[in-house]
């Protein structure tokens, strides 16, 4: 059991870093479909810079930024040009995977240098990685993992007892009374977009660089897909997210703790998807405030529309 829910944490965490990055967008207002697309730009491109630099940082950095420039396309197209949130997020995720696909032909059967491999090397917190229980469990990670926790209770902070944070829940509720009130809406709406983007691209890293350090082509698998119902599934909650993320990842590998039984390895490995379209649908059945999404999101804003 301990071994499982070790695994589950590694196996969550590029969902945990995928989930909080549309998680940012959504409470912006937008919707961005795009996830898939993020990821992928960002694993061969974090793959491209750890293999030609040997930096296990500049790898990371590197996808960090190629995700925001897949988003930054995205906020051009829905904050400025206000195109189609839905369409737009859909042509990055074909325009991403497209771009993963070309570029990667250039890394197919190469391996990550061992000296980005060794900077991911496993830490074990002091006097917490003791912990009867616990301590295996959560807290003899690489830091990539610790930096999710992080994340996760940090934005959590952020959203909810910080200024900024107050401003870009007023904008996904009513983005003209919060630009009535002085709020920036566009630059709000820019900023945690491509912030967003960033987590995405480092979700997609993590998996290129850490977890499988090999490329391989489509290597995300659908996990920005997961992450999009994850958002809903958490109620647009950074701390459900760590919850919500690791339940999803021991999803996704418990095909492999259960290969001993007579059941088929294709179903196993349909298992996280088929909880995700049920997640959907109890999510849609399900009427409350508390489960209701932004009531701005996905709508356009026009400053001349007030």
């Amino acid at each position: 059991m301990t071994s499982f829910l070790f695994a589950m944490i590694i196996a969550g965490t590029p969902l945990l870093f995928a989930t909080l990055g549309e998680m940012l967008t959504e409470k912006s207002g937008n919707l961005n479909l795009g996830v898939e697309g993020m990821m992928l730009i960002g694993a061969v491109a974090g793959f491209g810079m750890g293999f030609y630099t040997g930096s296990g940082i500049i790898a990371i950095l590197g996808a960090a930024v190629a995700g925001a420039l897949g988003a930054l396309i995205y906020a051009f197209l829905t904050v400025s040009l206000r195109a189609n949130q839905v369409v737009s997020g859909l042509a990055l995720t074909i325009f991403g995977t497209g771009i993963a696909s070309f570029v990667g032909t250039l890394f197919i059967g190469q391996k990550m240098p061992d000296r980005v491999i060794d900077s991911f090397a496993k830490v074990k917190i002091p006097l917490l990685s003791d912990l009867p229980f616990i301590g295996p469990i959560l807290f003899r990670h690489d830091y990539f993992v610790y930096i999710g926790y992080i994340m996760a209770i940090c934005l959590g902070i952020y959203f909810y007892k910080t200024r900024f944070g107050l401003n870009l829940i007023a904008i996904s509720e009513n983005p003209s009374a919060a630009d009535a009130s002085g709020i920036h809406v566009n630059l709000y709406k820019y900023i945690h977009i491509l912030f967003g983007g960033a987590l995405c691209g480092m979700a997609g890293a993590y998996l290129s660089v850490v977890d499988v350090p090999q490329w391989q082509d489509n290597i995300t698998a659908g996990r920005g897909w997961i992450a999009i119902a994850l958002v809903i599934f958490v109620k647009w909650n950074p701390i459900m997210a760590l919850f919500g993320a690791y339940l999803f990842g021991g999803l996704s590998i418990i095909g492999f703790r259960l290969q001993h039984l007579s059941i088929s390895q294709n179903l196993l490995d349909v298992l996280p998807y088929a909880v995700t379209i049920i997640v959907l649908i109890l999510s849609s059945i399900r009427k409350s405030k508390e489960d209701a999404p932004p009531k701005g999101l996905g709508v356009p804003y026009f400053r001349e529309d007030r």
